[in-house]
This record gives C-alpha cells, sequence and structure tokens, in this order.
C-alpha cells in the first residue's frame, strides 16, 4: 500500500519586466509574497465621534490618517470592514476609558485582534505640548506597530456586571462616609462633642437627635444631614445583599469562597478582588501581581545610588485600599477558624509574626499594614490559583 503526501505550494521564482531587467519575485500558492500586506489601527475612542489612524508594516511603512467617524457600532462595522478589506492581517486598539469595551468586542466578533491600552503607560514625549485626537490616533497607531503598547485585561459581559455592581457598593460606601463626615463638621463647628469614644453607633445616632438648637434653620439642616446617613447606609446595605445573592451563581465563587478562608478577608473583599483582578493565572509569580496593584516600592536608582521609596500606587486603587485595610487584622495572634485552607493558617502565623516584628522596630503602622497588604497579595494570589486550578 502506498501513503502519498499532501501537496504543499512551494515557491517558485519568476521573473517579472520592471524598468526593462528582470526582476526575480516569490511566488506561493500562485500569490506573490511580497504582496502580503499587515496593518496597525489606532483608534482614539470618545462619545460621538472616533479618530482613526493606520501604520502598514515595517519600519518604513506609511503612517495615515484616516478621518473621523461616528461612534456609533454600525458605522465603526462598516469602518472596521472596509479598512479590512485591504490588508491580509489587521490589528486595532484604542485606549481604556468611559466608552467602555463594547468596540473590542465589536472588533473581535469581526475576526480582527484588538488590544485595550493603558493610557498611563503609553509612552510621551517630555516635550510635546500639543493634543489632537488626530496625533493621538497616529501615536496609537505608531506604538502599537512597534509594539510598545500595554495591554489591560478585558472581562466578559458577565464580570464586567459583577464589577460594575461592586463598584456601585464602593461608590454608596464613598457617599455615606461624606455624609457622616458632613454631621461630624457641623456638630464641631457648634461645639457640640459626643461624649464616648465610638460614634455612628445606635447610641450615637440617639444622641443627636437629642441635640437641640436655638435657631430652627440649625435643627432643619441636622435632620436633613442625618435623613441623608440613613438613605445612604440602606443603600449600602442593599446593595450588599443582592451581591451576596449573585456570587453563588457567578463562574469564580469557587475563588470568592477561598479567598474567605484567609483573615482579613470577608465577602466584599474578595468579591472586590476577584472582579477587579479577574484571572490571576495571567500574573506568572505574585510579584506580578503585587506591581499591578501598586504595592510594590518606587525606585530612582542611578550608577552606585539605590532610591527606594514610598509604594508606586500605580495599579488598582480599589483592591490597594481593600487589603491595607485588611492588614489590620493582622495585629492580633492568629487564631485556627471554622474554614481555614493550609495557605490561609500559613499566612495567618506568616503576616502576624511580621507585624510584630516590624512594629517593633519601631515602623509607623500605616507603613506596616501597607507591607502586610503586599505580603497578603501573594497568598491571595496562590489561593485563587489553586482555586481556579481545582475548578478546571
Amino acid at each position: 500500500m502506498s501513503v502519498f503526501a499532501p501537496e504543499v505550494a512551494r515557491p517558485t521564482l519568476v521573473f517579472r519586466r520592471l524598468l526593462g531587467q528582470a526582476e526575480p519575485i516569490l511566488i506561493t500558492g500562485g500569490r506573490a509574497v511580497a504582496d502580503y500586506r499587515e496593518a496597525f489601527v489606532g483608534i482614539d475612542v470618545a462619545k460621538l465621534k472616533n479618530a482613526i489612524a493606520v501604520a502598514e508594516s515595517g519600519r518604513e511603512g506609511e503612517v495615515r490618517y484616516f478621518g473621523e467617524v461616528d461612534a456609533s457600532y454600525a458605522s465603526m462595522r462598516r469602518i472596521i470592514q472596509r479598512i479590512a478589506a485591504k490588508f491580509d492581517r489587521v490589528h486595532f486598539c484604542y485606549e481604556a476609558g468611559p466608552t467602555g469595551y463594547g468596540l473590542h468586542r465589536l472588533i473581535q466578533s469581526l475576526g480582527h485582534e484588538c488590544m485595550v491600552v493603558a493610557p498611563s503607560l503609553n509612552p510621551r514625549k517630555p516635550g510635546d505640548r500639543v493634543k489632537t485626537n488626530r496625533r493621538d490616533a497616529l501615536a496609537l497607531a505608531r506604538l502599537l506597530r512597534a509594539g510598545e503598547l500595554t495591554a489591560v485585561w478585558v472581562p466578559d459581559e458577565g464580570h464586567e456586571a459583577m464589577r460594575d455592581l461592586v463598584r456601585a457598593r464602593a461608590a454608596a460606601v464613598e457617599t455615606l462616609r461624606v455624609h457622616r463626615q458632613q454631621i461630624s463638621a457641623f456638630m464641631l463647628k457648634h461645639g457640640r462633642i459626643y461624649p464616648r469614644m465610638k460614634g455612628w453607633t445606635m447610641r450615637y445616632l440617639c444622641w443627636l437627635q437629642e441635640q437641640q438648637f436655638d435657631h430652627p434653620a440649625h435643627q432643619i439642616a441636622l435632620q436633613e444631614m442625618v435623613e441623608a446617613v440613613r438613605v445612604s447606609k440602606e443603600r449600602v446595605e442593599r446593595l450588599e445583599k443582592v451581591i451576596e445573592e449573585f456570587v453563588p451563581n457567578w463562574p469564580l465563587a469557587p475563588v470568592v469562597r477561598a479567598l474567605q478562608t484567609l483573615r482579613g478577608v470577608d465577602l466584599i473583599v474578595a468579591v472586590t478582588f476577584a472582579t477587579e483582578v479577574g484571572d490571576v493565572s495571567r500574573f506568572e509569580s505574585p510579584r506580578q501581581l503585587m506591581g499591578h496593584l501598586g504595592l510594590v516600592p518606587g525606585e530612582r536608582s542611578t550608577g552606585e545610588t539605590v532610591r527606594r521609596g514610598a509604594i508606586t500606587k500605580a495599579g488598582n486603587g480599589r483592591v490597594r485600599h481593600m487589603l491595607v485595610e485588611s492588614a489590620w487584622t493582622y495585629r492580633h495572634p492568629p487564631k485556627v477558624g471554622a474554614r481555614k485552607l493550609e495557605i490561609a493558617w500559613k499566612a495567618q502565623t506568616r503576616l502576624t509574626a511580621r507585624y510584630r516584628m516590624l512594629t517593633g522596630r519601631g515602623k509607623r503602622t500605616t507603613v506596616v499594614c501597607t507591607a502586610i497588604a503586599r505580603e497578603l497579595t501573594g497568598f491571595m494570589w496562590a489561593v485563587a490559583r489553586e482555586a481556579q486550578a481545582i475548578r478546571s
């Protein structure tokens, strides 16, 4: 029995006349190799119109401004198909912003690559003081072709919906904090000092209701501020209840449950970490995740001089803030809980010992909690990866 190998298109050398000379060109499968064209498209997105620039491949490839087009899905679909028809392969990019990821999903649905760029990490010339939509689109196209852009992680629609819910809860908490601060400032201005240490308890609210002012306008102002605090608190409680209802049906629910075995990581902290960080497997090491959250120290070194300062704060501020708050719980001695994984117990014993060691050296508590939060990030990385491995 004979076995026939499949036919493979082999390059052949042909000649074509150009300026009176025979110029060789490779032909593969009936098509000239030199005709393969690749393009890099930069899109400066906006609410109404998107500015588009196209850079052809190669160091000497042409970079031209395509123009501004309507930002609607129908218009962008038509323009993307028009550009893609002129090239064999097209890469798209645009900066992350308030317009969201709808354009990214549209481009990928059409079968093209799209990168959502982190704006804060784009290379910029210090002396460049002119910023227009045209220049931004051209710069994105050039940087995409050079491979100098940093992509952000793009969640799917379900993950994005859960993240929006968690961020709505965070906004409600901030509103509650502002309303409480207004009452505290109002009472301090009028010399009304709460006799106890802990505020915003039921006893504190009763004390506020007992306050009497000579002018009725002051009394009305206080009542309105107290009512605003009540409404804000109820809003926070409603959102937390909804989050608790949605988590069991979320694909990352096993990760959220596993993270809650760590000390100081409750449901809200775990859900915030999962929604903001997403797939932890994209970080090869805990150090990468620490850098992503801005918990690593900044550095300005030259020659033999090494200078390290405060943390960079270059990453996700929501997760970083919650991790620092969670780090305060490690000032207490380690205790065995009902739901503790091996990694969680190792984290608790190590971080509580490190907290005592750093405070014993005279470090400020804010610095100590930041250091503990950085190491806690590493343990959360390990727990999340283990939970994802079990789920898969």
